[in-house]
């Protein structure tokens, strides 16, 4: 007999829960997003080569991208109240692969811009850290700063899996061949998510993880981009929403924005090969993982603040210090910078997007989107300026110390981020430690 979507299951339940591999088919397709997020990194040498482009109107066109990527976020999470996530991530697949494929027969800058600014910032965006959350808060009551840690971190696991390989494929055939092959590996992808991702546990019959009782899958909400633009509205209203925008933005300009784009050619200014950069960028990501999954645990049990004020001092104090670093060959001290920066580089997302949802309750995925398209503006300014300081400079190490310092500042701002003052909004679960006073916070 055949069970209805709404009727709740009653029998013995399996023994992994739905909602594990619906976070897993999520992590598919969060890693090939990731994959295309460091190509920029590989591309600025072989298309200053090839074309005479200049460092900074390539790093423009990743400056789009990275910019639109936050753009679409909250848009994308309205979408997937209204159409379902499973649509909504299937056309953002198709979307990337449509741009990767194009870059492969592009003859001038702005064609880059375009397809790998436009097409490719849009679908990734849809895929972003606001897609995590919307998984999280829906699949998810209990363990929700885990599950939001391990989808975090399949966007590094992304860089980790594609970078070498990548790298490979620049260095001994074209850049050309590169793009391609992740444009057919996103194509791949689209069955798997529409074979396993659910929009809603009720789709399937059962309770979300650690839910008490059933809940039926709400009406789709019409009218996503006024919804999305009505809570960025309600969300600026409060001091707490800036404040948690300015230091994603740090965030990003100080990962994506210098790391994951400049890092390669910096390395090779010193000396090293594109190839082992790469490499040292794949074991960032492996440690990546390590961090952003220690991150969510902590974030389930700690004041999302202390984390965010310690992530970002530690990694403000390893970029300024990472120009004496860099070398020709890999050193201890570079061993040391990848291992460091790898644990720190996402453990900033779990304890945000926690403040998201305990400050704006259902709404959190969405103005988290908005404080994500806060950090791809950062990452955006950091690509673009980086790009033209090391034209303007002949180095990168002014660009290095200069992120390292805004991110000492970042620690301090996450300190003081409070609740706004208003009707309670916390629904509850481990998002809401980030309403107690810093003093009576702790393990739980």
């Amino acid at each position: 007999m055949t069970r209805s979507a709404e009727t709740p299951h009653t029998s013995r339940g399996p023994l992994v829960h739905r909602a594990w591999w619906v976070a897993a088919a999520a992590a598919v397709a969060i890693v090939v997003a990731g994959a295309f997020s460091t190509v920029p990194g590989l591309l600025v040498d072989p298309l200053h080569r090839d074309f005479g482009w200049s460092r900074g109107s390539i790093g423009f066109a990743a400056s789009v991208n990275m910019v639109l990527y936050g753009l679409t976020a909250p848009f994308a999470a309205a979408l997937m109240d209204r159409f379902g996530i499973r649509r909504v991530v299937a056309g953002a697949l198709t979307l990337v692969a449509v741009g990767a494929a194009l870059t492969t027969v592009m003859s001038a800058a702005w064609q880059l811009t375009l397809y790998w600014g436009l097409l490719v910032g849009l679908g990734t965006g849809s895929m972003a850290m606001a897609f995590a959350a919307t998984v999280v808060g829906r699949w998810f009551v209990e363990r929700r700063g885990l599950a939001t840690g391990l989808l975090t971190s399949a966007s590094v696991l992304g860089q980790m899996v594609f970078l070498p390989l990548l790298a490979w494929i620049v260095e001994h055939h074209r850049w050309s061949t590169a793009t391609a092959t992740l444009a057919l590996g996103a194509l791949a992808v689209v069955p798997l998510l529409l074979l396993v991702l659910r929009d809603h546990p009720a789709d399937v019959g059962v309770e979300a993880y650690g839910a008490r009782e059933f809940t039926p899958r709400p009406a789709p909400v019409p009218g996503a981009a006024r919804r999305a633009v009505s809570v960025l509205l309600d969300a600026a209203r409060t001091g707490p929403f800036w404040l948690m925008a300015g230091v994603f933005a740090v965030c990003g300009a100080s990962t994506n924005g210098i790391m994951w784009t400049h890092f390669a050619p910096a390395a090779h200014d010193h000396g090293m090969p594109t190839t082992v950069a790469a490499s040292l960028l794949a074991a960032i990501g492996v440690f990546n993982v390590v961090g952003t999954v220690a991150s969510g645990w902590l974030t389930d049990r700690c004041d999302p603040r202390r984390l965010l004020a310690i992530s970002f001092a530690l990694r403000g104090a390893l970029l300024v210090f990472l120009p004496v670093t860099m070398a020709a060959t890999v050193r201890p001290s570079m061993i040391l910078f990848v291992v460091l920066f790898g644990l720190l580089d996402l453990a900033t997302v779990p304890p945000v997007i926690a403040l998201a949802r305990s400050f704006h309750g259902e709404d959190g995925a969405i103005v988290f989107g908005w404080v994500n398209t806060a950090h791809q503006v950062g990452a955006a300014l950091a690509a673009a300026l980086g790009g033209v300081a090391r034209d303007v400079f002949g180095t990168y190490d002014v660009v290095w110390i200069a992120v390292g310092a805004l991110c000492a500042a970042a620690a301090l701002v996450s300190l003081v981020i409070r609740r706004p003052a208003g009707p309670e909004r916390a629904t509850g679960g481990a998002a809401s430690v980030a309403d107690a006073a810093p003093e009576a916070v702790g393990a739980r």
